[in-house]
C-alpha cells in the first residue's frame, strides 16, 4: 500500500475571492503584514499496489478527471510509503 496526496492550488492569475477574504479577516484578527493568501485543496489518498509509476499514472487521470479543475487549477502529486 501506498499514501498519497494531491494538493490543488489555482492558477497564477486566476482570481481567489476565498483568499482574499481570509487576508481581510487574518487582518482585522491582528496578523498584519499577510498578503497574497490564496486557497487550495488536499486530498489524501490510500492506494493499494507498489508500483510507484502506475500510482502516479492512475493519480494523475484522478486529478484530471475529478481532483482538479485544470482550466484554472494546478495540481502536484506527493507519493510515499
Amino acid at each position: 500500500m501506498m499514501k498519497a496526496r494531491v494538493t490543488v492550488t489555482l492558477k497564477n492569475g486566476v482570481l481567489d475571492p476565498q483568499g482574499q477574504a481570509i487576508e481581510g479577516s487574518l487582518s482585522s484578527l491582528g496578523f498584519g503584514g499577510v498578503s497574497g493568501v490564496r486557497q487550495g485543496k488536499v486530498f489524501d489518498l490510500v492506494l493499494d499496489g507498489t508500483d510507484e509509476a502506475a500510482a502516479r499514472t492512475q493519480l494523475t487521470g484522478m486529478c484530471e478527471k475529478l481532483l482538479a479543475n485544470t482550466v484554472i487549477e494546478n495540481y502536484q502529486i506527493e507519493i510515499s510509503n
